[in-house]
């Protein structure tokens, strides 16, 4: 019953960024504006390989809205719109998250970004750009610097493993070395740092996945974490093969069990934007788990109240 009483009043075990969120903007209600702009992957466009990451098709984690909506701008104005009627929203962070945010020209990014932010301007507070590692220099990192005193500016990257065969077997096109060369960029920067890493290939043992903790926590720049589990989706290679011979992949519980091993070993100070992903459901094809997101999100935030996990905790 205390778990559940505190569960109702917001506390959580881990540092969790919706009450990061409403700490730092004094109560106001803050949601991403998710945008497309248009971007390709190196890994899709030939410049690194075709096809993509194996697990990968973009349009499982892009709103439908995004992906038909014909300009930047009307997708700002009926992001904000919808996050208004439906959240009622006070203030905004626009996010660029398909594909690779920042494959392009720096000339070409600033105009890109400098249009999204245009639109209600007042009422934005921040700037989030999805990315790979390889694509990330010394010039994208002083343009996005740019914007920080204006806005609050996240660099979200994607980890996915720490280790160069899991990145070799899901045709991700860089290696780790390349993030750890992306995070000494970012070393005093201004820019908040996320990294993105996903769980459950079926390769890798629970063991080897309590490891990425080590990995984030030894790098200090790094403010966020988006933790997420595999999915299996149509239009990814990896969709094919699953389908001709399914392997293992979380069940709900399984996933909620990990993540209460997992979350004691990271640093406190890491805000956790994500315990877990959603797909869209017509692209889904494992695991399905049945629930809605907030469904999700109560059973996992259930169980690690319920356990009194305490986010690094086994640090101290």
């Amino acid at each position: 019953m205390e778990a559940v009483a505190g569960l109702n009043q917001g506390i959580k075990g881990y540092n969790n960024y919706g009450a990061w969120l409403r700490e730092k903007y004094a109560g106001q209600r803050v949601f991403k504006v998710i945008v497309d702009g248009g971007f390709t992957c190196p890994n899709r466009d030939g410049s690194k390989g075709y096809g993509g990451c194996t697990y990968c098709n973009v349009d499982s984690f892009t709103p439908s809205v995004s992906r038909k909506a014909p300009s930047l701008r009307e997708q700002v104005i009926q992001g904000m719109e919808r996050a208004i009627k439906g959240n009622k929203a006070d203030k905004f962070i626009i996010y660029f998250q398909p594909n690779t945010n920042t494959y392009a020209p720096a000339h070409y990014l600033k105009m890109m970004y400098d249009e999204a932010l245009s639109i209600n301007t007042e009422n934005i507070v921040g700037l989030s750009i999805g990315t790979r590692p390889d694509c990330i220099d010394a010039e994208k990192i002083a343009l996005l610097e740019s914007y920080t005193d204006r806005f609050d500016v996240d660099l979200e990257m994607g980890m996915e493993s720490i280790y160069n065969e899991t990145l070799n077997q899901i045709n991700r096109g860089c290696t780790h070395e390349d993030l750890i060369n992306a995070l000494k960029l970012t070393e005093n920067s201004k820019l908040d740092i996320c990294v993105h890493t996903i769980f459950g290939f079926p390769w890798e043992t629970k063991e080897m996945m309590l490891r990425y903790a080590d990995e984030i926590n030894r790098h200090q720049q790094i403010k966020f974490v988006k933790f997420h589990h595999l999915h299996i989706v149509e239009g990814s290679v990896m969709g094919v093969k699953y389908k001709r011979e399914p392997f293992k992949l979380f069940s709900l519980d399984e996933y909620a069990e990990f993540l209460c091993e997992l979350l004691p070993l990271v640093r406190p100070d890491v805000v956790v934007q994500r315990l877990f992903g959603l797909s869209d459901r017509e692209l889904l094809i494992a695991p399905n788990w049945q629930l809605k997101k907030s469904e999700i999100q109560y059973y996992i935030d259930k169980k690690i109240a319920d356990r009194g996990i305490i986010q690094g905790s086994a640090l101290m």
